[in-house]
């Protein structure tokens, strides 16, 4: 029921923006109009009207301008599929696409397959916002800021008119009707303004250091693990008895600001046509790699080891370790891997909260009993970690279980038997 629900109401998404849109542009102009104190100039006309334009054309294409989808064919490096053979190289796989997947990319659980540099999913334009539609997306929130800022001007001009003539009598200023719609014009504006005008600061923030909200969730995780292992000896104890080594680990994708910019806006250096609303779309062939800093070694990947990230083993089967073969075996991994597959959703077994299982080991360090390590409950599971603003992976339109418990990505890390 609620899963019918919330679709219900994101089909109304963009038919609630476009309303929002037309009576911020089009009923304001009607009310300058017929406001005989001020009326509307034939400048003020056209300012708004092109500002109208760039918004309509902008939202449609970061509506409609398709996120991108991940060549079947794909391989990493541009190869065969390879061979695994050092602690340091890991490749991420998506288990609900059955596919390789690329530095950067992300399961959406709406767009059902894997986005290339995906950002998130957003509900106000129905689409990812992508490597392919990020440009369309920024190119929307400058415009929308810029019209809506321009008519709050406008509208706080007309605001002046009426209070200078509030204690003429009553029927020499505007009317009531006319005062109504005046005062829903200046509050409806002022909070979209305010707050498009923040998520456009974020955007751009995020643009000039090349992160993704996804990897700014990441990013802040990777601080909190790094944090917790200091009190551990640099190790974090993962499922099944093994120790994942935790060291600060740089973000790979951070390459100067102007190149960090270039790179967000399609590769493209033309200042100017950043700002056109009609920029063409990042081309398909770009979206699957990605020029790094080289501050790390270049065969890490990112996000970093994450101990929580690998998915409990069952009681009966032993653990990956690196003491069997390089990785441990791989017909046994391709096993468990079927056997995830065959549950229904593709549920794995969750592990506590890290604070719920440091507090069971300080009160019992004896304990060798494995169960308490199974959590059934999602929101209680370490997948439920939240950042400083209170947001999880799925809040951002990621398909969490397939994005948290990605085997293939942590069967290719440098972990140690306790």
């Amino acid at each position: 029921m609620m899963l019918c629900s919330s679709f219900s109401i994101s089909r109304l998404a963009i038919p609630s923006v476009c309303a929002l849109i037309s009576f911020l542009a089009y009923t304001s102009q009607y009310f300058f109009l017929h406001f005989v104190p001020a009326p509307l100039t034939k400048e003020e006309a056209w300012r708004l009207n092109i500002a109208a334009l760039c918004i309509w054309i902008t939202y449609y294409r970061s509506c409609t301008v398709d996120p991108g989808r991940i060549p079947a064919d794909w391989r990493p490096d541009g190869g065969q599929k390879p061979v695994v053979d050092s602690l340091n190289d890991r490749q991420r796989w998506c288990r609900r696409c059955e596919a390789f997947k690329p530095p950067r990319a992300h399961h959406c659980k709406t767009c059902q397959r894997c986005i290339p540099k995906m950002d998130h999913h957003c509900p106000w334009t129905s689409n990812c916002v992508s490597h392919f539609t990020f440009p369309h997306f920024i190119r929307f929130l400058f415009y929308a800021v810029a019209g809506m800022t321009y008519l709050e001007s406008c509208l706080f001009d007309r605001v002046s008119v009426v209070w200078a003539s509030k204690d003429l009598p009553s029927y020499m200023g505007p009317s009531v009707g006319q005062i109504a719609h005046l005062f829903v014009l200046v509050v409806t504006n002022s909070l979209t303004v305010f707050v498009l005008g923040i998520l456009l600061f974020r955007t751009i923030w995020a643009l000039a250091s090349n992160t993704t909200t996804i990897e700014s969730w990441e990013i802040e995780r990777h601080e909190t693990l790094v944090r917790r292992a200091r009190h551990y000896g640099g190790y974090l104890q993962g499922p099944g008895g093994i120790r994942v080594r935790i060291k600060k680990q740089e973000f790979p994708y951070d390459i100067g600001i102007w190149s960090n910019i270039k790179a967000g806006m399609g590769g493209n250096g033309n200042v100017i046509s950043w700002f056109w609303p009609l920029a063409r779309t990042p081309r398909g062939e770009t979206g699957l790699d990605f020029e790094v800093n080289g501050f790390e070694d270049p065969h890490l990947s990112w996000p970093p080891p994450d101990p929580d990230r690998i998915p409990l083993p069952s009681r009966n089967e032993k653990p990956f370790t690196t003491e069997s073969s390089g990785f441990g075996d791989m017909q046994t991994f391709n096993q468990r891997k079927a056997k995830d597959m065959s549950r229904p959703g593709m549920n794995v077994q969750r592990r506590k909260r890290f604070h719920k299982r440091a507090e069971e080991e300080l009160h019992d360090n004896d304990s060798s009993d494995e169960s308490d390590s199974y959590e059934t409950d999602a929101d209680d599971g370490e997948e439920g970690w939240r950042n400083s603003e209170g947001e999880r992976l799925r809040d951002f339109g990621v398909d969490e279980d397939i994005e948290f418990y990605d085997e293939e990505d942590i069967l290719r890390q440098r972990v140690e038997r306790r």
